[in-house]
């Protein structure tokens, strides 16, 4: 398995760890916007944002062409995988009941479990991934 070039793992979450930065790596992500208007909508100041856009770069999230910032097909699978962890987060006291139950490792018990997950949560990603990893 190889590794990302420039980056580790824990870089390219670095890249996306704080607030100010997993906004710029969003708007980008919803707009392609050039490099004027992300600079207005992120309202940082010059040196803010170039660390923040250059630490996306390196990280291999984002490209510059033509003036406009993109997703890379890598910060694609990033962000699909940052709406999951947002939604899981949404979720958190709907993920903390379903902790809270008691689950024996009977037919019976596991059928009950899928119904409640069934039951409590919307979001398609974070139930199977429930119904799966309570299979094990």
């Amino acid at each position: 398995m190889g590794t990302v070039p420039h980056e580790s793992h824990a870089g390219t979450l670095n890249a996306i760890s704080d607030d100010e930065s997993l906004l710029v790596f969003k708007t980008i992500a919803l707009t392609s916007p050039d490099s004027n208007s992300l600079r207005r909508k992120s309202k940082f100041t010059r040196k803010q944002y170039y660390t923040r856009t250059s630490r996306l770069i390196s990280a291999g999230l984002i490209k510059k062409r033509n003036g406009k910032y993109f997703l890379t097909a890598y910060g694609k699978i990033i962000y699909d995988a940052q709406k999951i962890i947002e939604n899981a987060h949404a979720n958190y006291w709907k993920l903390k009941a379903i902790d809270s139950l008691e689950v024996s490792d009977d037919e019976r018990s596991i059928k009950e479990r899928r119904k409640i997950i069934d039951t409590l949560l919307d979001d398609k990603e974070i139930k199977e991934s429930l119904i799966a990893k309570s299979m094990r």
